[in-house]
């Protein structure tokens, strides 16, 4: 028997186990032996491999998966099989599958059947494409939540259309293996590096199931994928989109959700769950950052010796940098064994949190020795540097700076934008304020003006001040109609257009008079009713007639003329004055024409408003000698009018 505590040896199969260079009688009288398959050429390879080993080795203890890459000590393969065979001395393994049960249901299932008092460590591995790993993850999380986890998620080799996983000879397309690692004596150290930048603007998770997603940013995934990676991107997902992750925070931990499926309405799967309202950014590499020696960053790693190293990594991180990749697992194998594969998910325990994680490097070191590493011996090997290596770190470094710079940018417009919000807020509180003083005393003096009247008699000077407020009456209409729109819903009701239109000309008429003008009004129909909301309705008429009254030249008659014309009533309001000049203008906010005459040129922007949410027709004519607005109001459904 071997006596070496804890050993790990690995192997490379391009074709045939059976031409392999394993020495099976090195393992023959060795009880507690873990083997993991890592197979990126199939199905029918990967069960050939699986029978071949339990003919050798039937008293071990087998996972497999399929992969998009495979990591053997310091290299790193594709379409090839890497089988890693551990030996330990004081561990005992357990082993069980689940298959066609929910994915939350299956973690729950397999910890229930793995975990024992000393669990130090499960590995797991589920199928890549029907899985969803983050509820696999809670499920286990939810029967014990303090033990290690390590693995991932099924590949092939990019094609997104079906993943294998094996425990001993039963190969699975569906649902979750999983090995637990019980001992006393056995030490683990995980840990994690991402690596992962986010870039451009925060996007927001519109509509979303578990980890399909149907709406981002008020567009479908695929639109949204074509506008911000192209149109060749988006027609090729999902294999296209594993690089560009979307970024969200989940547990203090940057998290990436990797695409792993496009559907035909439109909507995207991820590998992880996602919520609705979750700000997201899409990523990139950090390529800067993944080449840098790995060791480095995890400095727990020198508490133990490690024996063994399990690497389970995103395919993202080999096929964003295919020729660069290798330094990223070239230290760990300076070290001890290593072995593993890139994944389309990756699992990851952090306190007492299952996480799913994508783009992901995990690690896991494992020693059945009592002593740690020294690290002046055990010191990583400078980096290598060359041109092409150079040349991406420029490119990264480059993203990563125009991104801060961006980010900066964005701070500063969002604080303008605040102020300029609470500015309009302020404003708009001072007018709701003003104008719900102002009505008391308009309203008082109108009142007391009457009274007068009635016992003294009108007179000319009473007669410029009845003017004079009837003009602030329709600005007051105005402002508070602006102000309410928001707030209060407006119904509809039925209203004889010939009799309201009439009202509102006697209420105006004084005033044109004191204008040297006068109101001549003419309907085709005694009754016009149509469906309307009555303070609409004033806005149109009020400021309709205000501004002829302001523009028409002296001793100029106006003319307010209502007729039926298919199945509309037209209302037209014609005067003499002068030729408009921007008529594209005269309906916009602040405009207008003359700019001696008072107002806020409101009047006709709020009019343009309401007919465009009422679905009312307009027409302007001018010319040097008369100007014509018409309005086209829809006739009431079954009126039974009288002529």
């Amino acid at each position: 028997m071997l006596q070496f505590h804890m050993k790990t040896f690995n192997y490379s199969v391009k074709n045939s186990i059976k031409n392999s260079n394993i020495d099976f009688e090195k393992f023959k009288n060795e009880k507690n032996i873990l083997i993991q398959i890592f197979c990126g050429q199939g199905k029918e390879n990967l069960k050939k491999t699986v029978l071949t080993l339990l003919k050798e080795l039937p008293q071990a203890v087998l996972i497999g998966t399929t992969t998009d890459g495979e990591i053997k000590d310091k290299k790193i393969t594709t379409s090839n099989t890497i089988i890693s065979i551990s030996i330990f001395e004081n561990t005992l393994i357990k082993k069980y599958y689940v298959e066609n049960q929910d994915s939350f249901d299956t973690g729950f299932t397999l910890a229930k059947e793995l975990i024992t008092p000393n669990t130090k460590l499960l590995i797991l591995f589920t199928d890549g494409t029907t899985t969803n790993g983050e509820n696999f993850l809670k499920g286990i999380e939810s029967f014990n939540n303090k033990i290690p986890i390590c693995g991932g998620m099924a590949g092939d080799n990019g094609e997104f259309t079906q993943t294998f996983i094996c425990s001993q000879n039963k190969i699975l397309k569906s649902g979750a293996v999983g090995v637990s690692l019980n001992s006393d004596s056995l030490k683990i150290h995980n840990d994690y590096r991402f690596n992962w930048s986010s870039i451009g603007i925060e996007h927001t998770i519109d509509k979303i199931e578990d980890n399909r997603v149907y709406s981002i940013n008020g567009m479908s995934p695929i639109d949204f994928y074509s506008k911000y990676l192209g149109e060749d991107v988006a027609l090729a997902l999902p294999a296209t989109g594993i690089e560009f992750p979307l970024i969200v925070e989940k547990d203090g931990i940057p998290t990436a959700r990797a695409l792993i499926a496009k559907h035909k309405d439109g909507s995207v799967s991820f590998a992880g769950n996602l919520k609705e309202g979750d700000k997201v950014k899409l990523g990139f590499g950090n390529a800067e950052m993944i080449m840098q020696n790995p060791i480095k960053s995890f400095d727990t790693l020198y508490n133990i010796k490690p024996q063994s190293f399990f690497l389970y990594s995103c395919m993202a991180r080999r096929r964003y940098m295919p020729d660069l990749i290798q330094v990223e697992v070239e230290p760990f194998a300076r070290i001890a064994p290593t072995s593993g594969f890139f994944t389309y998910a990756e699992f990851y325990h952090n306190g007492s949190k299952n996480l799913l994680l994508n783009q992901t490097l995990t690690v896991v070191a494992l020693t059945e020795e009592n002593t740690k590493i020294d690290k002046k011996v055990k010191k990583a090997e400078p980096e290598k540097k060359d041109a092409y290596a150079r040349t991406i770190r420029a490119l990264t470094h480059l993203i990563r700076q125009s991104t801060k710079d961006y980010d900066k940018q964005t701070t500063k417009l969002n604080e303008e934008k605040l102020y300029t919000h609470n500015l309009l807020a302020a404003q708009k509180q001072f007018l709701r304020h003003t104008i719900h003083e102002t009505n008391t005393p308009l309203s008082t003096i109108m009142g007391n003006i009457e009274l007068y009247e009635m016992e003294f008699g009108k007179n000319r000077y009473l007669s410029n001040i009845e003017v004079a407020m009837k003009n602030l009456f329709s600005i007051y209409d105005d402002l508070s109609y602006l102000i309410k729109k928001d707030q209060i819903i407006y119904a509809n009701q039925r209203i004889d257009l010939t009799d309201y239109a009439r009202s509102r000309i006697d209420f105006f008429s004084q005033v044109a008079i004191n204008a040297k003008s006068k109101l001549i009004f003419e309907s085709s129909k005694r009754v016009k009713y149509i469906n309307f909301n009555e303070t609409k309705l004033q806005r149109i008429i009020d400021n309709n007639l205000t501004n002829a009254i302001k523009y028409t030249f002296e001793n100029e008659d106006i003319y307010i003329l209502l007729y039926e014309e298919e199945g509309f009533y037209k209302l037209q309001f014609s005067s003499h004055s002068t030729l408009i000049q921007e008529p594209k203008k005269i309906f916009e906010e602040y405009y207008r024409e003359e700019k001696l005459k008072e107002g806020f040129g409101l009047g006709l922007n709020l009019v343009k408003k309401i007919c465009d949410e009422e679905g009312i027709k307009i027409d302007l004519e001018s010319n040097s000698h008369f100007t014509t607005f018409t309005y086209y109001f829809k006739k009431e459904n079954n009126e039974n009018s009288a002529t």
